[in-house]
């Protein structure tokens, strides 16, 4: 005879201890453990201590019944799944149904037969014991797909996050390489500037001072020969010497004007193009704007009908900031080009740009503001978008903007904001970290 190899215990539940008996040593042979009870509250208090594998459970008892007893075991969550055998001489259908309907699984009818008990109860274990391993590989499934799925999510974020961060890089990569291009390209027009720059400078002085001798000895030639030969008046006269006199220092005066137009644009050009996006300098905001209002001078004058854009300066009283003063230049520069095409396509009168500076609580705050076109709110939504832009094809990249809050936020823990209102203009405010 095959021997049950489980760990687990049966309890024989009956009020006759000649039944106990009987049912114990036909159980034993099979390799069973065996508890017994003689009354149903016993059996209860011994499922609820330590669950058996399967219950024998007679039905006629004194006081509580087997099926009261199998109606409060299978009310119990926590043991309503141990299976429960009726043993019983009552053989009537509505005795078997009830005890069916109870939650029971199987009958055993008094007087035993060994072989039968036997047989019912290794079934039932056997069920008992493929209930259990299913149930357990239920578990380790749902265990697995709850880890796969976690898997699956981590993973999905960390590429999520390595695709964005390499978007990010790719980014900073061609902008990095665009601006160094573009700040090599300046620096050298600002250097090769200043050789004849400083040569127009340096002779400017002299030429004024040789201008000034020539006069004085003119003057003083016709003051000592007032009646030259008549050839020599004839040549002062066709000369217009006096009308060459008087024009010539206005003359030096209009290209001296000119020549520190130009050293201002050079050393503009010098301040904006600084490379110093790895390490923070103490930097002059001020020095900044104006290098950049500067270099887009050229856009500011009116054009045609267009009237000149007035730039309106409020500036207050800064201390000089920490920061990447080439990356910061940068910014200026998206938001001004950008204020100046916004001012060209509309059709206001007196269009301008205001600026103003102040400090509030440890902070630099920059307003630059137009009274142009303004945005509509699904345009505002969308600025900071990779690649969005208004502009027509090959006039705007759609990453200024993007590059511009980077710059603000990761480079200098600043702040990037707007306010904008269709038709009325748009108003962007930088915060910056004093320090």
């Amino acid at each position: 005879m095959m021997h049950y190899s489980g760990s687990g215990f049966i309890l024989i539940v009956d009020d006759n201890p000649t039944n106990l008996s009987v049912l114990s040593q036909a159980l034993k042979q099979f390799g069973l453990k065996i508890r017994m009870a003689m009354d149903g509250a016993s059996a209860i208090k011994i499922v609820q201590q330590q669950p058996p594998e399967l219950i024998l459970l007679d039905v006629q008892m004194p006081g509580m019944d087997g099926f009261e007893t199998c109606s409060r075991l299978k009310a119990d969550p926590s043991i309503n799944n141990i299976p429960i055998i009726f043993t019983t001489a009552l053989a009537d259908i509505d005795s078997k149904v009830k005890g069916l309907s109870l939650g029971a699984v199987d009958y055993i009818t008094k007087p035993f037969e060994e072989q039968e008990v036997l047989a019912r109860v290794k079934i039932h274990l056997q069920m008992r014991q493929m209930t259990k391993m299913l149930q357990r590989k239920n578990v380790q499934l749902q265990q697995g797909n709850e880890i796969l799925e976690q898997r699956v999510q981590e993973r999905t974020a960390e590429l999520s996050q390595a695709l964005q961060e390499l978007q990010q890089s790719h980014l900073h990569l061609v902008q990095s390489e665009k601006m160094s291009a573009l700040g090599q390209l300046v620096a050298g027009v600002a250097h090769e500037l200043n050789n004849p720059i400083g040569c127009l400078v340096n002779n400017l002085v002299p030429a004024f001072e040789y201008v000034s001798e020539l006069t004085q000895v003119i003057e003083f030639y016709q003051q000592s020969y007032p009646e030259a030969a008549q050839n020599l008046a004839q040549t002062l006269t066709n000369a217009d010497v006096e009308f060459a006199l008087q024009d010539l220092p206005k003359l030096l005066n209009s290209m001296k004007l000119s020549v520190e137009r130009i050293q201002d644009i050079s050393i503009s050009l010098r301040n904006f193009s600084r490379s110093d996006a790895t390490v923070k300098v103490q930097n002059n905001i001020h020095d900044g704007l104006e290098s950049t209002l500067t270099i887009l001078g050229h856009r500011l004058k009116g054009v045609g009908s267009r009237p000149r854009i007035e730039v309106i300066k409020e500036y207050g009283e800064l201390p000089l900031v920490e920061c990447y003063s080439g990356l910061l230049n940068q910014v200026f520069m998206n938001i001004l080009a950008n204020a100046i095409d916004a001012l060209e396509e509309t059709q206001s009168s007196n269009p301008e740009i205001r600026i103003k500076t102040s400090v509030t609580n440890q902070e630099i705050e920059i307003q630059i503001a137009d009274n142009g076109i303004g945005m509509s709110l699904e345009i505002q939504q969308k600025i900071f978008d990779r690649f969005f832009t208004t502009k027509a094809l090959g006039k705007g990249t759609g990453i200024g903007l993007l590059i511009s809050r980077q710059i603000v936020e990761e480079k200098h823990k600043g702040q990037l904001r707007f306010m904008s209102q269709e038709g009325r203009g748009t108003e962007f405010t930088i915060t910056l970290p004093i320090s």
